[in-house]
């Protein structure tokens, strides 16, 4: 069996980088094993916190252009144009 350069260089890079003194992250499934409830109470307050906060930015957005068509249909109206 003969191994090219490309794979005997990927199999040196891969040994290189395990080999590495990286720390271990778990994921968010061990959130719960490792902080407790009560701080995933407050993650999941933290997070309508701002799904929230999106809601009135977009809530406002949506005024702000309802206001500038009622104007633009105002001015339409009138004849008038400042511009």
């Amino acid at each position: 069996m003969k191994i090219s350069a490309t794979h005997a260089m990927t199999a040196t890079a891969a040994l290189a980088v395990s080999l590495l003194p990286l720390p271990a992250l778990a994921h968010l499934g061990h959130l719960g094993e490792v902080a407790g409830h009560g701080h995933l109470i407050a993650a999941g307050l933290g997070a309508v916190a701002v799904i929230g906060l999106a809601g009135l930015a977009a809530l406002d957005k949506t005024e702000e252009q309802d206001a500038e068509d009622t104007a633009d249909a105002s001015v339409e109206e009138g004849g008038n144009s400042h511009a």
